[in-house]
């Protein structure tokens, strides 16, 4: 069964957060950090993010507002990155940064914000 919801993981993962992106992961996972990749690509991946309930936009959305509230910016970086993959527009993400002032603060929405402007100049959207 861990090994379904492992394999299940890698689908989602990777069709979230893109294959290169999984692919440089693994290719940097040591034996110090190889249960940590395989806890996380079977729970967060093949567990919940593989459940049924939720499509791949609303749970993106619900991560980045999570990652921008708890000010995780590393994960909320990657996140805003995969909307790309998951169907969540700029315009959901400028949403998400409404809600995070409102819930989170500001101070928490004004970095997230900081960030997703950078990531989407790279990306070359104003």
């Amino acid at each position: 069964m861990a090994d379904d919801r492992h394999d299940a993981g890698m689908r989602v993962r990777r069709s979230v957060l893109g294959v290169a992106h999984v692919d440089r992961a693994e290719a940097r996972k040591t034996p110090f950090d190889a249960d940590f990749q395989r806890f996380i690509t079977e729970g967060a991946w093949g567990s919940v993010w593989a459940r049924p309930g939720l499509d791949k936009r609303t749970r993106s959305m619900l991560v980045i507002a999570l990652m921008a509230a708890l000010g995780h910016e590393e994960e909320l970086a990657m996140h805003i990155r995969a909307t790309r993959n998951t169907g969540a527009t700029r315009e959901d993400v400028q949403e998400v940064m409404l809600m995070v002032a409102v819930y989170a603060g500001v101070p928490a929405a004004n970095t997230a914000i900081r960030i997703a402007k950078e990531i989407y100049a790279i990306e070359g959207e104003p």
